[in-house]
């Protein structure tokens, strides 16, 4: 796998406007794209129209789709309904090549388990059709998303392939996903957060964090994300603005020290 990337680009939600931002986001300095073959949420093809326009080398890319479940999709599908999981994983990938006109992919997620709880049979299955086009060559890693603790413990137990990515929105009452890191951090997987910002507005008012702002004249989302990556946390922002997005890549223009960082990891999880 190529150099770890140190920020990715979310593209979720973003409809039509998804070909400008996506270019406003290479030119801003992002390098790593994320999105899903899931037109419910997603516009995938919309990302490769972007990155035709943008004609950067793709060697210095890092692309990462996911694989969507039918109970995740609208009815416009990226396989058909009634093929078996293994057909649809298979026929997914091929669109998402198709529509990002790349031959390979950096990374490829299962989007969700199935059940919110424990691993059934399709997630496995799954998993599978991942784990064969993962030595086929045609993908650099794969990974899993909305994945809890003991999720991605029993899929490390099932399988023999490793997860090498784990996508998760990131709850600061949670110790910013906790659980889930440290189950990364003994199985050397790496950790992607979403939602740092949407997911967390109490952060903003804390008067502890309020004083990290005003000593060191970082903005609000800049002390999180720069946070987030001391944590060992691989940052995906999918902010539509293109002031927001050179502020965010200069988020370690100044320092935080141990005690900021200790500050800003546990600032929700006594409230």
């Amino acid at each position: 796998m190529k150099t770890t990337p140190k920020w990715i680009y979310g593209t979720a939600w973003k409809e039509q406007a998804t070909k400008d931002l996506v270019l406003k986001a290479l030119e801003s300095g992002f390098r790593a794209i994320d999105t899903a073959n899931q037109r419910k949420h997603y516009f995938e093809a919309a990302v490769g129209d972007a990155l035709t326009a943008a004609s950067i080398d793709r060697r210095d890319l890092f692309l990462q789709s996911k694989f969507t479940f039918l109970p995740g999709q609208d009815d416009r599908l990226p396989y058909k309904p009634d093929a078996s999981v293994r057909e649809q994983v298979e026929q997914s990938f091929a669109s998402s090549l198709q529509h990002l006109r790349t031959d390979y992919l950096d990374a490829l997620l299962l989007h969700g388990p199935m059940f919110s709880e424990g691993l059934c049979n399709d997630d496995l299955e799954a998993w599978s059709a991942m784990e064969a086009i993962y030595h086929s060559g045609k993908v650099k890693a794969i990974g899993v998303s909305n994945f809890s603790a003991s999720q991605l413990e029993d899929l490390n137990h099932h399988s023999a392939t490793r997860p090498a990515w784990v996508q998760n929105r990131c709850f600061a009452v949670t110790g910013w996903d906790r659980d889930v890191r440290q189950v990364c951090q003994r199985h050397g997987i790496g950790y992607q957060g979403f939602s740092l910002l949407t997911a967390n507005p109490a952060v903003g008012q804390q008067p502890a964090f309020q004083a990290i702002v005003a000593k060191t004249g970082l903005t609000p989302a800049q002390v999180i994300f720069q946070s987030a990556k001391r944590m060992k946390i691989l940052p995906l922002t999918g902010t539509s603005s293109p002031g927001h997005m050179y502020e965010d890549l200069a988020c370690i223009r100044v320092t935080l020290t141990e005690d900021d960082v200790t500050t800003v990891e546990n600032i929700l999880l006594s409230k």
